[in-house]
């Protein structure tokens, strides 16, 4: 089993306060072992077993607890007198109308209470209107490529090509990872988040809003697809709907963005805004996607001639996230940075390319960064290790290193 402990610190700063922590992130990237991995530091910690109450919605012994009224009562009856009950309870957003649950749960107490969703739509509805500023949100992704590694071992760009292949979901790391195997288990994650996940969103929205398209499964898959295709590279409404239309798929553009806001909210893909560097200011066109997972994309564009340079691009984008960065596309005059990363009150601009060797890619690679004339660190990150080093202040470090958090020693 891979203790996620970043998480898990996470949890512990968070255990015992008046909020309720709702775990959210793409199925079968740890949630439910997350919750078992801070169960038992709860028993370690002496916390007896009958303080903890933990249901997981998918398991059948638990589907007469899909009445949220029949929930709470069961909830209720097992609250512990006198000491803190931990409540845990997994894939929440199939239970209609839970955020009444929670409601009631909170306001209790001697109640520490724990949600995992798999759609993030749940945030978006009843419980941020009920519990505002009464919850905190951790977003969980699947492994990291340094967990990855702790995971396979072995020679560490092996181990990258590997990770790159087949992606980071944890079960991925304990099984014999054949191609058909990878593939097969891929294609149910796949299909199960499409499918499962529309029906729940579209049980949580209301009836009186537009659906048209969000239940063809197809024309959500072709959405899928494009965009996984054009990973790295700018993306509007307008993009998509020609894509389709000039496919033979008529669709209105309010369906394509309905469309785009499904895939998002099922943690398939992350968006990212561009940011004007010098006019401090958010730019609303022309977002870029990434997608969660390198295994899932493998999948669903299995002929697709990749670009390694996006490939890495989309990990190094996940991997500033899972570092607790806010993150950004960068523009700068007629240029481009790949990623401005912000975390408190400090601002890194990364760019991202497989190979620098190249004089005419290091020039375009430096050119942005050199056009930046504030004091933030600067950095490229690459596959190659023939121009690792410092430019004038700007670093060059291997990505693998960099992933693995190995120290450069210039």
């Amino acid at each position: 089993m891979i203790i996620r402990e970043e998480y898990l610190r996470q949890l512990r700063s968070w255990k015992d306060e008046q909020v309720i922590k709702v775990i959210t992130g793409i199925r079968r990237c740890g949630k439910s072992t997350l919750m078992e991995q801070f169960q038992d530091e709860l028993i370690r910690s002496e916390v007896d077993s009958s303080q903890i109450i933990s249901i997981n919605f998918e398991e059948l012994e638990y589907e007469k607890l899909l009445d949220y009224r029949k929930l709470y009562q069961y909830l209720k009856e097992r609250l512990q007198p006198d000491k803190t009950t931990y409540i845990f309870l997994d894939e929440i957003q199939r239970v209609p109308d839970f955020e009444k649950v929670a409601d009631s749960l909170y306001v209790k107490p001697g109640v520490d209470l724990y949600l995992t969703g798999s759609n993030s739509y749940l945030l978006s509805g009843d419980l941020a209107t009920l519990l505002s500023g009464r919850y905190v949100e951790i977003s969980m992704l699947p492994l990291s490529f340094q967990e990855f590694y702790e995971a396979v071992q072995g020679n560490p760009e092996a181990a990258f090509a590997d990770y790159m292949r087949t992606g980071g979901f944890p079960y991925l790391t304990a099984m014999e990872r054949t191609s058909e195997k990878v593939n097969s288990y891929l294609e149910g994650i796949y299909n199960t988040v499409i499918v499962r996940d529309i029906e729940e969103r579209q049980t949580r929205k209301s009836k009186d809003q537009d659906r048209r398209g969000i239940g063809d499964i197809a024309l959500l898959k072709r959405v899928s697809k494009y965009l996984a295709s054009v990973i790295g590279s700018p993306v509007s409404t307008r993009n998509v709907t020609s894509y389709l239309t000039s496919a033979g798929q008529k669709v209105s553009p309010n369906t394509v963005d309905n469309i785009i806001d499904v895939l998002a909210e099922s943690f398939i893909f992350y968006p990212a805004e561009r940011f004007d560097v010098v006019g401090k200011q958010v730019l609303k066109t022309n977002k870029k996607f990434y997608m969660v997972d390198l295994g899932l994309r493998n999948h669903i564009l299995p002929r697709q001639d990749y670009d390694l340079g996006f490939s890495l691009e989309n990990i190094v984008f996940f991997e500033l996230l899972r570092r607790g960065s806010q993150v950004n596309i960068g523009k700068v005059g007629t240029t481009e940075i790949d990623f401005v990363a912000q975390k408190e009150d400090s601002v890194t601009y990364f760019q991202v390319t497989a190979d620098l060797k190249n004089k005419d890619t290091f020039e375009r690679e430096m050119r942005p960064l050199r056009g930046i004339h504030d004091n933030y660190e600067k950095i490229i990150l690459t596959l190659d290790r023939l121009t690792v080093g410092n430019y004038g202040g700007i670093r060059v470090i291997n990505a693998i290193d960099w992933l693995l958090n190995i120290k450069e020693t210039f």
